[in-house]
């Protein structure tokens, strides 16, 4: 995963609603944000396997980021 990509990636994060970020389950919200960025950007499957497997390794830090905008 480039260094573009990546930046635009946790824009998409920071775009999207709060309750969205924090209501779905880590694979819904894996899948949303993919569904997101690939409509955005065309990726290939290997791209889209890093960066499913980077978003799994981040959801802690991406719901604490969500709840952060609440508080």
């Amino acid at each position: 995963m480039n260094s573009s990509t990546l930046r635009y990636l946790w824009s998409v994060v920071e775009q999207t609603q709060t309750n969205t970020l924090l209501k779905l389950n880590d694979t819904d919200l894996v899948k949303q944000l993919l569904k997101q960025l690939d409509a955005s950007i065309a990726l290939t499957s290997e791209e889209t396997t890093t960066i499913r497997t980077y978003l799994y390794s981040r959801t802690t830090l991406i719901r604490d980021l969500a709840q952060a905008r609440i508080a």
